[in-house]
């Protein structure tokens, strides 16, 4: 079983990989998320490209019926695509990092944070390009879910 953490990394891994669909954020999260799922494994990964290839191509089309229905069928709902595969996504991660050891699931848990932190950054802001910039006093907080540590700066 799962602690809060790690089911909340979960949901994050799942809400990323629909996040990221058809953005230029998809290569980064497509590439580096097949590569944690196939832990080594070359054919694993092939495997794990497929299902997101599928997944990105599926939430394309869902979102692009919904802006053109055809005839007299019901649009698609991009909504509902959109959950279905976010929690797909979501058993996924919960399923690989139940079964991985408690330092694997360390290792792994890492590597999921540093995909989503990635795809975040490859993710275009509502500004344009402007990145968060902070002059003033400021506070870090990081840990594996075991430890916390905070650091503090107060320079300008």
């Amino acid at each position: 079983m799962l602690d809060e953490a790690m089911v909340a990394l979960a949901a994050s891994v799942g809400s990323g990989v629909v996040q990221a669909a058809g953005t230029d954020a998809w290569q980064v999260m497509r590439n580096r998320l097949a590569r944690v799922f196939g832990r080594g494994d070359r054919q694993q990964e092939a495997v794990q490209l497929e299902r997101l290839d599928r997944t990105a191509a599926e939430l394309t089309a869902a979102g692009q019926d919904a802006d053109e229905p055809e005839g007299n069928e019901p649009a698609a709902n991009g909504s509902e695509e959109r959950a279905r595969h976010g929690a797909a996504w979501r058993t996924r991660t919960e399923d690989l990092l139940e079964q991985l050891d408690p330092d694997e699931r360390a290792a792994v848990a890492a590597e999921f944070r540093a995909l989503l932190a990635a795809a975040a950054a490859a993710r275009p802001t509502a500004g344009g390009t402007t990145r968060n910039t902070y002059f003033g006093p400021t506070a870090v907080q990081s840990g594996d879910g075991n430890v916390q540590v905070n650091r503090f700066d107060s320079r300008p």
